[in-house]
């Protein structure tokens, strides 16, 4: 098991030219992070191909891994054309994965407005989505490279519908990247949800978030749930979600992958990802 960051953690110092991704690397390791998760924002792998070489290296100069390549996806496009090229895209950030050295690779899969998050419309647009996730995953076996479908963006985020796909994919390459914050965005508890598909996981996201019911709107910097909650990003170890629970819950299933942590909170990024990565790997220790 090795603790890390998310470059998404760092993306608004990386957008704002405070650090550039390869500077990320060397920070994570400084921080005491074991990996870096890559997200490509702020910059771009397939239109700047030479940075890829430059992310392995630094990570192999500095002595961390690169654990996990994250991309976002949506294969509920207008005509088979659209699925055909959303697809293709796919596989380019496949070749992209397998030049960076990693052997996990997240991909979305689709998304709707939160009105046609349906469980209805999921069983009809379902074949479609398994359809693209097989091809994607078969391309990527050849690489050794397992793909993932993260609980993200309302529609495939219920701990039940994550399942559903993977299940009916049906390849042993194509898994979810468990993120333990994000199954509040469809109010499901964390500790509930995190051991239904534990079982599932290629790689783990430890996010936390402040909580608010839906009558009590605290204004500016939060967001809503599904169903009127609001949402704010929090540092890992100090928001709502039962961490301390969560946490004992994935070590005491004998899980032993990468966990890789995401700050969206609204502290200084840096400064949020530094406390989150001490919190975690003090709260493992104390597991």
């Amino acid at each position: 098991m090795k603790i890390g960051l998310s470059s998404y953690s760092l993306s608004r110092a990386i957008r704002a030219g405070e650090m550039t991704v390869l500077e990320a690397i060397s920070w994570i390791q400084e921080n005491g992070g074991e990996h870096i998760e890559i997200v490509p924002i702020g910059f771009d792998l397939i239109e700047n191909p030479g940075l890829i070489e430059d992310i392995r290296r630094r990570a192999e100069e500095v002595g961390i891994d690169i654990s996990n390549y994250a991309v976002g996806n949506n294969f509920l496009t207008d005509g088979e054309e659209g699925f055909q090229q959303a697809v293709e895209k796919l596989k380019q950030h496949v070749d992209v994965a397998h030049g960076l050295g990693v052997k996990l690779m997240r991909h979305d899969v689709a998304s709707r407005p939160i009105p046609e998050t349906t469980i209805a419309n999921f069983e009809k647009d379902l074949p479609r989505l398994v359809e693209g996730c097989r091809i994607v995953a078969d391309y990527a076996a050849q690489f050794g490279i397992t793909t993932s479908v993260e609980n993200h963006g309302f529609y495939i985020q219920a701990s039940d519908r994550v399942q559903r796909l993977v299940q009916a994919v049906d390849r042993p390459n194509f898994k979810t990247t468990l993120d333990i914050g994000n199954f509040l965005c469809v109010d499901e508890n964390s500790v509930v949800a995190v051991k239904k598909n534990l079982p599932f996981a290629s790689i783990v996201h430890l996010k936390d978030f402040y909580v608010r019911p839906s009558y009590r709107n605290p204004g500016e910097g939060w967001f809503n749930t599904a169903s009127g909650n609001f949402l704010r990003g929090a540092i890992v170890g100090q928001g709502d979600i039962d961490m301390p629970e969560v946490i004992k819950v994935i070590k005491q299933s004998g899980y032993d992958g990468y966990i890789s942590i995401e700050f969206e909170g609204m502290e200084e990024c840096k400064q949020g990802s530094r406390i989150g990565l001490a919190n975690v790997k003090r709260l493992w220790e104390e597991a």
